[in-house]
């Protein structure tokens, strides 16, 4: 169980990483390949700065995953990591009610089974 916690919270991790770089750098090019479809192209250049401010936020979920593994004392590194992924998961079944259910497969279920095999360990 405990690789499968490390792994799937690397891999909730290693995506908002991703979803950073795209919303803070490349939100006119990979923001639109991504989002294209349900935003309207004249768009991206008028929320570049709205979603670099996204972007930022997802950074810090990473930072506070990442700090989790740092975190020596055994308890406070799985409560805050349980916190942070919690955040992530939140965050993907908002999305995916209120704009994309897509967005609830790619960002809650990984988080939620991080959660899950994360909880297992206790």
């Amino acid at each position: 169980m405990k690789i499968l916690a490390i792994i799937f919270t690397l891999l909730v991790a290693i995506e908002h990483i991703y979803i950073l770089w795209m919303e803070m750098f490349a939100w006119e090019t990979a923001g639109k390949k991504t989002f294209g479809k349900s935003l309207p192209h004249d768009l991206f250049k008028p929320t570049k700065a709205l979603a670099a401010n996204q972007g930022l936020y997802n950074g810090f979920l990473v930072a506070g995953i990442i700090w989790s593994f740092l975190i020596e004392n055994q308890e406070w590194s799985i409560n805050v990591r349980l916190f942070f992924l919690s955040c992530v998961a939140v965050a993907g079944i908002f999305g995916g009610i209120t704009a994309s259910r897509k967005i609830f497969f790619v960002q809650a279920v990984p988080a939620l089974l991080a959660i899950l095999f994360t909880i297992l360990l206790i």
